[in-house]
């Protein structure tokens, strides 16, 4: 075992670009492709393309509020991606005509520079200007840039900043609010903006009027504009750590505290205030449970008014998992055992009407892709399963849904099928977990992520299908504690000194496909990402015995040092601090790249992370990669230069990446 407290021999490795890292990323990553340089990984890759590119995949739409479905699409020819928009008439069509807006190879190709884009804010009511976001390699960081859309083309004189973790809210065609990297001093400890400030059109940054200074060790600050006509008004927010905030209504200049917990969301609709409740809440004599959605008049409530609408209450099995508005009423999603619905609640005095949304399927997934608040009650909706490929349909309340486009299938699901078992973990819990495919099975792939009240619902994968099912192999995906499926206590027993509970779900899910004859330990190959990736982490150097082979993307590994790396510090209420002594003594216990042993049955291993991930450092992986090999175990390391926490900046970097997890498990697992 590492010895916890003594010098890092690898912290070289945490340097992005000296020569010396460069040449071994480079090394390391070139031998694993050489050992993948057949057809058999070609094949693999090549399938996987297919499902990225395919022209008749959905175009998921968003609705900007003045008339057209906006996407942003990409495909074989265009790698980096096209902004566009069409109407709704023409969106019903099998192919229809799409509006370039902007073009982002083209726009590489003029800049010299290698972007990715990372989203938009549209003016609103005017719909004439927006505030572009773009990322070099598809990194967190962005620069963000005015845009003139009836002319196609950036404002010379616009708005523009430079790349940095930024937050960017309209006000007016002549103001923005802007958190963002103001120089020394502006960004917090975990590397995301702590100043707010106004900043009007024609004028400096440097020039800007302050409007909210959080604390240096805060998480970030944030802020919003809702320029709803009648109900103008911006919130700013301060995260103290990664669940906890303090929320403010702007007046004027002075910033008025909504009274809710520390730990709740809420959201502002026109007259309604929602909240979301983390822990139990007592307003008067009533005590609201964690969990629970409750609404009320937002004047009323400012002026200390607690008469509140209790729109959700959880259940032992039942946990609320999103909500959306359309112009007069909400759509709530709700799980039972990770089975979604959707309900339709209409605003009134007291209690708050409440129907169905029509269609909804067992072991799918319906979700609202989007609504129009502002001028409409419709609404986006989809459904999609582990063999059901994604319908979207078109609905508005008090009306049925018309399907407007179906997504083909990737994969002959025939024979095939979707089971959902409960196994038991250490103290008695039942875990849930969902089994695709025939009764014949191949090789089973597990997967989980287990953090930050993240919850894993069935959802159809070409990828998944193609490079795995339809080659013969079993799936599957655990609901373990620390993810969101059963609610914020869900979430709550896997945090910090409990986190070992998340892993001991997950071993006991192992455990339990193999005790129903599913799979046995060596034909068992697990994956996850960034907190997925601790969690892998954890099962090769505590659970080897269960598993024949392990993929970790973009992992968390070393859990003494990230805190000093990148954002890691915003995730300490998630973890612990590895720098307080109590924190640390239940962190070393887990920690993979400390719990590291000789002559352990660690089953392969292989690491894939990017170098321009700048929310989880690349270093955790290369670090456990070069420890694992001085003690002689069998890991494969491959780092995508670009890619960001995604490790792909586009779809050929993508179906690399999945071709060589998929093909790594499946010729380890035989």
């Amino acid at each position: 075992m590492l010895d916890q407290d003594a010098d890092d021999s690898y912290l070289w490795l945490e340097d992005l670009d000296s020569p010396d890292v460069v040449r071994w990323v480079a090394d390391r990553s070139a031998e694993t492709l050489a050992g993948f340089a057949d057809d058999g990984f070609a094949q693999t890759r090549d399938a996987i393309r297919e499902v990225l590119d395919n022209k008749d995949r959905i175009p998921y739409p968003g609705w900007r509020g003045d008339g057209y479905y906006y996407d942003f699409w990409t495909d074989a020819e265009h790698p980096r991606g096209l902004w566009r928009r069409t109407t709704p008439e023409q969106y019903r069509q099998d192919r229809p005509s799409w509006e370039v807006l902007l073009d982002i190879d083209a726009l590489n190709a003029a800049e010299g520079e290698n972007w990715t884009w990372s989203g938009v804010k549209v003016l609103r009511p005017g719909y004439d200007r927006c505030l572009i976001s773009l990322s070099r390699g598809g990194a967190d960081a962005v620069v963000v840039r005015e845009f003139d859309l009836p002319g196609r083309q950036f404002v010379t004189d616009g708005f523009r900043l430079p790349e940095a973790k930024t937050e960017v809210s309209w006000i007016d065609a002549g103001h923005i609010y802007v958190a963002t990297d103001f120089g020394p001093g502006s960004m917090t400890s975990s590397g995301y903006p702590r100043i707010v400030k106004r900043w009007r059109r024609g004028t400096t940054l440097s020039e800007a009027e302050p409007v909210y200074e959080g604390q240096p060790d805060d998480v970030a600050v944030s802020v919003t504009h809702d320029p709803t006509p009648g109900y103008e008004r911006a919130f700013v927010s301060r995260f103290v750590d990664f669940f906890r905030a303090e929320h403010y209504l702007r007046r004027g200049t002075d910033l008025v505290r909504i009274a809710i917990p520390d730990d709740a969301d809420f959201n502002a609709h026109r007259d309604w205030l929602l909240i979301r409740l983390r822990s139990e809440w007592t307003t008067g004599e009533v005590t609201h449970p964690a969990g629970a959605l409750l609404a009320v008049d937002f004047g009323q409530f400012l002026s200390g008014v607690r008469d509140l609408a209790v729109l959700f209450r959880p259940a032992e099995r039942t946990s609320l998992s999103s909500w959306a508005w359309t112009r007069n009423h909400l759509l709530m999603v709700t799980m039972t055992d990770v089975r979604t619905r959707v309900e339709i609640l209409t605003p009134g005095a007291g209690d708050w009407a409440r129907q169905p949304v029509p269609g909804a399927t067992t072991f799918g997934r319906p979700w609202i892709v989007d609504t129009e608040p502002d001028t409409s009650d419709a609404y986006l909706i989809s459904s999609a399963g582990f063999l059901q490929p994604s319908t979207l349909g078109l609905g508005t309340v008090g009306g049925d849904v018309a399907v407007l486009k179906r997504e083909p299938a990737f994969f002959d699901a025939d024979g095939m099928e979707v089971r959902q078992y409960f196994a038991v973990s250490a103290d008695g819990t039942r875990i849930p977990y969902f089994v695709v495919g025939g009764d014949d099975a191949g090789p089973t792939l597990l997967t989980g992520y287990g953090g930050f009240e993240v919850s894993l619902t069935p959802s159809y994968s070409g990828v998944i299908g193609r490079g795995w099912l339809a080659r013969g192999g079993t799936y599957a995906v655990a609901n373990i504690r620390g993810g969101g499926e059963y609610g914020p206590a869900w979430h709550r027993a896997a945090q910090r000194e409990n986190r070992v509970r998340a892993y001991e779900d997950f071993a006991a899910v192992a455990t339990d496909l193999v005790a129903r004859g599913i799979t046995t330990p060596d034909r068992l190959g697990i994956t996850g990402g960034s907190n997925g990736g601790l969690l892998m982490g954890v099962m090769l150097t505590r659970y080897p015995e269960l598993f024949g082979a392990v993929v970790a993307a973009v992992p968390l590994l070393d859990l003494r040092r990230y805190t000093k790396l990148l954002a890691g510090r915003s995730w300490i209420a998630e973890y612990g601090d590895p720098d307080d002594a109590a924190d640390w003594a239940f962190l070393r216990e887990f920690s993979p790249y400390h719990v590291v042993t000789p002559g352990q049955p660690y089953p392969p291993v292989l690491f894939i992370t990017s170098t321009r991930d700048d929310r989880v450092h690349p270093g955790h992986a290369r670090k456990m990669m070069a420890l694992l090999r001085r003690h002689g175990y069998e890991a494969a390391y491959y780092e995508n230069v670009e890619g960001g926490h995604g490790a792909a900046a586009d779809n050929e970097q993508a179906a690399t990446r999945w071709a060589l997890t998929l093909e790594f498990l499946w010729r380890r697992l035989g």
